[in-house]
C-alpha cells in the first residue's frame, strides 16, 4: 500500500516559501509519480 500523507494549507503554501520551496517541489513530484496519495480536506481547498 502506498503512504498516504494528509496535506494541509502550510503544505500547499510551501510552494511559495523560499525556505521550503525545494522540499514542496519533491513531495508534489512524488504525489504525481504516484509514490505517494495527497490526502486534503475540504478545509483545506477553502483556505487555498
Amino acid at each position: 500500500m502506498k503512504p498516504r500523507l494528509y496535506f494541509d494549507t502550510s503544505v500547499f503554501g510551501g510552494i511559495y516559501d523560499i525556505e521550503f520551496e525545494k522540499e514542496t517541489k519533491q513531495l508534489f513530484e512524488m504525489v504525481e509519480l504516484g509514490e505517494i496519495v495527497c490526502l486534503y480536506s475540504e478545509l483545506t481547498i477553502a483556505g487555498t
